[in-house]
């Protein structure tokens, strides 16, 4: 139980179904969505669409997500609803090219939106609402105006820059080429109109009509390889999860392209160091945790592509020898020199459980701060940058190559225990993401604290050959990492987001948290 003299969240409780999500006007969309009937993939599609309204820089419907469903007898299922790059983007083009990387705001990280075709697939597969349903809120919104809320304040000025370099950008996201300032209402007629064709005509309207037309048209006359073909033969890809035990649960990820891989083999490693014996804001614990993270991230960076194009060796990699021999390399008493380049991102996670504990983990993501920076004026879509994510080097499984797509970092998770869904759960931000799984996962099971607390513990990051620490880690905690070696720097912003909500079957109730860092919070009906 939290101290309740000091500033803290409570834990949110209900028995007919919750919504966690990273937005006020999102989680209570959700909640009224259950409460009118709908299950939790009704709501969660409601909240993702009213997400992409009131968190603009952080997730569109010109981007990508993924989603883990867990019904009720404990079977889950994944969805990869990811785009893929242009089919015209082959090696002789990337030859010709010269380039050597593919930057997080040029016209080539752009990639096919999979959003649109995502929820429309989650609707038809689990759904009992239609997609016109679960826009309505967000299109209401969208043409009316809503509050800008204080994180979302906080991250927009520093892509204003970006923003005002377009015209799309400027017109639909900027106010006299400023961002908008806490409170100011801010409405979005274009994407009002746009939602709106879609909730009229399906998602055929966005893959095979005029919002497609628009966005190719916009994106060639600025040398973008996409084409009208892209967008019309995309489609989602239902994927059976990957696992691994931990700590007598088993803990559920989408598996490659995405790099929920990362979480479960620093999982496997962490639990060969006995954590329960160290405390758990002690030096000990987060420098185990930081070790195994460098070694997951090198695997990862090695091995994570497109299933369809390269052999990702799953089974290898979560093996118990891999386990053993990657635990063998950290030493409790000096920091590993590995140096990982990671990226910060933005994102939305958020969770849903119904009265019937269909249980939903979901991320919807444009990748970098109104991903690409490039708008559509006339649909006022932000399109996404994940192409950023692939590598332009030919001999790399993750090279940019003909519809194919990129390593990607937005990964929904779940637990199971005794055959049935324990906590559906996820954490935001990029590539700090499988960082966020492990330490929450370890802080629920390893040390028995309830979501919320899981969710609010200070925060660390192996990034670049330093470690990024929010101001909560302790002196103690740092100066013990000092004295392995590692570098401390204060991390510039909160590390990541994150919900979680707990399935307590023996008390018939559902337990939710949200993330402090955020402007959200856990909902119960």
């Amino acid at each position: 139980m939290r101290a309740f003299d000091r500033p803290g969240r409570s834990t949110a409780y209900s028995t007919s179904g919750m919504a966690a999500t990273s937005a006020p006007m999102a989680t209570l969309a959700a909640a009224e969505c259950l409460k009118a009937g709908g299950n939790a993939v009704d709501a969660a599609v409601t909240a993702s669409a009213v997400l992409c309204v009131v968190e603009p820089a952080m997730t569109g419907i010109g981007g990508d997500c993924f989603a883990l469903i867990g019904t009720p007898d404990g079977k889950v299922q994944g969805l990869n609803a990811s785009g893929r790059s242009a089919r015209a983007a082959d090696a002789d083009w990337l030859r010709a090219s010269g380039l050597t990387r593919i930057a997080p705001r040029s016209i080539h990280a752009i990639t096919v939106p999979g959003a649109i075709d995502g929820w429309d697939q989650l609707l038809r597969a689990y759904g009992t609402m239609s997609l016109a349903d679960c826009l309505a809120p967000a299109i209401g919104m969208a043409k009316a105006g809503t509050p800008v809320t204080p994180r979302v304040a906080l991250d927009w000025p520093e892509d204003a820059p970006d923003l005002l370099a377009d015209a799309g950008g400027q017109q639909h996201y900027l106010r006299n080429g400023l961002a908008p300032q806490e409170g100011d209402v801010v409405a979005y007629p274009a994407l009002a109109r746009t939602l709106r064709l879609i909730a009229r005509e399906g998602r055929d309207a966005f893959y095979a009509g005029p919002i497609a037309a628009d966005i190719v048209g916009h994106v060639r006359a600025m040398g973008s390889l996409l084409t009208l073909a892209d967008f019309s033969s995309h489609t989602s890809t239902w994927v059976e999860p990957i696992s691994t035990g931990f700590a007598g649960h088993e803990v559920l990820e989408i598996p490659p392209s995405g790099q929920g891989l990362t979480a479960l083999i620093a999982l496997n490693v962490v639990s060969h160091f006995g954590l329960a014996r160290h405390e758990p804001d002690s030096p000990d614990r987060m420098h185990i945790e930081i070790e195994a993270m460098k070694l997951a991230w090198e695997l990862r960076n090695r091995h994570i592509a497109d299933p369809d194009f390269a052999e990702v060796p799953v089974a290898e990699l979560l093996s118990p020898g891999m386990a053993a021999r990657l635990a063998g390399m950290i030493d409790m008493k000096r920091a590993l020199d590995i140096r990982t380049a990671m990226r910060q991102s933005d994102t939305i996670y958020l969770s849903v459980v119904d009265r019937n504990r269909l249980a939903v983990s979901f991320i919807n993501s444009i990748y970098y701060g109104f991903g690409s920076a490039i708008v559509t004026p006339a649909t006022g879509i932000s399109l996404q940058n994940r192409g950023a994510c692939f590598v332009a080097d030919p001999g790399h499984p993750n090279c940019i190559g003909p519809a194919k797509r990129p390593l990607h970092t937005i990964i929904p998770a779940m637990a199971r225990k005794d055959g049935r869904v324990d906590m559906s759960f996820g954490v935001m931000g990029g590539d700090y993401q499988p960082m966020g799984h492990l330490c929450v996962a370890v802080n629920r099971y390893i040390y028995g604290m309830d979501p919320q607390a899981a969710i609010d513990m200070p925060r660390y990051f192996p990034k670049g050959g330093e470690v990024l620490a929010e101001s909560g880690v302790t002196e103690a905690a740092q100066a013990g990492l000092r004295d392995r070696g590692h570098v401390l720097v204060p991390a510039p912003e909160p590390l990541g987001g994150g919900q979680a909500i707990v399935i307590d079957h023996r008390r018939g109730i559902l337990i939710g948290g949200s993330d402090p860092r955020k402007d959200g919070l856990a909902l119960g009906i």
